[in-house]
């Protein structure tokens, strides 16, 4: 199973975190499948790559909760049929 998920970057107490799809049982800094958007929360700056992130929510993948508010404050949910979310 894939999940949309944060992944660490930055400088020690500077944190900036990648929005990656990953496989469920990589850890946190593990290999991604790819890299669909980055979310610096001392900025508070978000860029999403919307197509690649409905695609990945399409074939099943899952958002962890963090990266579920980051796509619902950004409107991505809005593009994708309700019919189709699954989240646990």
């Amino acid at each position: 199973m894939v999940k949309l998920r944060l992944k660490r970057c930055g400088r020690k107490q500077r944190a900036v975190y990648r929005i990656v799809a990953i496989d469920v049982r990589s850890r946190r800094e593990g290999k991604d499948l790819r890299k669909v958007g980055f979310y610096d929360p001392m900025k508070n700056q978000t860029y999403l790559n919307v197509p690649v992130i409905l695609y990945f929510l399409e074939k099943g993948a899952q958002p962890t909760g963090t990266v579920q508010n980051l796509l619902k404050k950004a409107g991505v949910f809005k593009e994708f049929p309700s019919n189709q979310m699954k989240f646990n």
